[in-house]
C-alpha cells in the first residue's frame, strides 16, 4: 500500500535468516468476522501461487510476475498498537530471491516500494505480537512499485483503512482487507519485472451484523495528452515506466473479480455499492473520503 509508510529508496537487508525465522505463522484468518472471507485465489487455470502466511496476514505470492497477486490482512482496530516505523525490507526465506521483486527494482530511481498490507494495518495484539507484524509488513512479497508522487490522491488511498475502522466501530472495529496490484500482460517492463498500473482493495466488514463489502482502484497509468502505447514506448531508456498521478475509484467488487481473475466468494453478493449506476458513473472517481458509498440504496 502507499505509504506515509512507504519509503522510498529506503534501507533494505538481503537474506534475512533461515526459512525457520517465519516458522509458526498463523496468517489471515478467514473467520475473523465471524462469516468466511476466503484467501483470493486467482481462477484461472495453470496460474501458479504460493501462500504465504505471517503474523495476522497473509501473501499469495505470483512467483511468475515476483510479486503478490493478492494479500489479506486481519484489523482488530481496538488492538492496534503504535509502533515507531524502522524500515528493513528484505526477502522472504522461504521463496527463492529470483521469485521476488527485491532492492535492485527500487534503487537510484523514482519508485517507491509500496506495501500492499499496510505497515500499521496487522500492528494489534500484545507488544510480541505487534512487533512481529510490523516486522512482517517489510518483506519484498508485501511490496510492488508505485510512483513516488505525493498527491491527493494517494493520501486518499493510504487512509481508507482508517476510514472504514471509524465506520466499523460500532461491530468491535474489526476489519478483513483484502488488496493487491492488478497484474496485466500488457503491464510495462521493467528490471526484470512488469511495474502492474491498478491497484486493488476490497475490504469487508459488518453492518447491522450482516457481511458487507466495498471495493476500490488505485490507478497510476500514465495521465498524458498522448496515448499510453507511444509514452511508454518512448520512455527514457534505464528509466522506469512513466507513471500517472494516483486516481483512486469506488468500483463494484465484481468489477475487481473480472479485473484480477480472482475468486472473492461472497463479497460480490454483499457490496455496499449500487451496480446499476449509468456506466460513465460505474467508477466513482474519489475526492474524500466522505465520497465513499457505505449504504445500500
Amino acid at each position: 500500500m502507499i505509504p506515509s509508510d512507504s519509503p522510498g529508496a529506503g534501507g533494505a537487508t538481503s537474506g534475512a535468516g533461515s526459512r525457520d525465522s517465519l516458522a509458526g505463522r498463523a496468517g489471515y484468518d478467514e473467520h475473523f468476522l465471524g462469516v468466511q472471507v476466503p484467501l483470493p485465489k486467482p481462477s484461472i487455470p495453470g496460474v501458479e501461487t504460493v501462500v504465504l502466511p505471517y503474523t495476522h496476514f497473509s501473501v499469495v505470492l505470483r512467483p511468475d510476475r515476483r510479486m503478490a497477486a493478492a494479500t489479506a490482512v486481519c484489523i482488530d482496530g481496538r488492538q492496534l498498537v503504535d509502533l515507531r516505523r524502522e524500515d528493513g525490507w528484505r526477502f522472504d526465506p522461504r521463496v527463492p530471491e529470483s521469485r521476488q521483486a527485491g532492492n535492485e527494482i527500487y534503487r537510484d530511481n523514482s519508485l517507491d516500494r509500496g506495501h500492499l498490507v499496510r505497515r500499521l494495518d496487522p500492528v494489534w495484539g500484545d507488544a510480541v505480537e505487534a512487533k512481529q507484524a510490523d516486522a512482517d509488513t517489510f518483506h519484498y512479497t508485501n511490496a510492488a512499485p508505485q510512483a513516488d508522487v505525493f498527491n491527493q490522491g494517494k493520501q486518499l488511498w493510504q487512509g481508507l483503512e482508517n476510514y472504514l475502522l471509524d465506520h466499523a466501530g460500532a461491530f468491535d472495529r474489526k476489519l478483513v482487507v483484502l488488496t493487491g496490484p492488478v497484474l496485466h500482460d500488457s503491464d510495462p517492463p521493467y528490471r526484470g519485472i512488469q511495474v502492474p498500473l491498478r491497484f486493488w482493495k476490497v475490504a469487508a466488514f459488518l453492518q447491522e451484523g450482516a457481511p458487507a463489502a466495498t471495493a476500490y482502484v488505485l490507478d497510476q497509468s500514465p495521465d498524458l495528452t498522448r496515448d499510453a502505447d507511444r509514452a511508454l514506448a518512448g520512455a527514457t531508456p534505464g528509466a522506469p515506466p512513466p507513471l500517472g498521478a494516483f486516481r483512486t475509484f469506488q468500483v463494484p467488487v465484481s468489477d475487481v473479480v473480472e479485473l484480477t481473475s480472482l475468486d472473492l466468494g461472497l463479497l460480490p453478493d454483499v457490496d455496499l455499492m449500487p451496480v446499476t449506476r449509468a456506466p460513465k458513473e460505474r467508477w466513482k472517481r474519489l475526492q474524500s473520503a466522505d465520497d465513499i458509498v457505505l449504504r445500500r440504496g
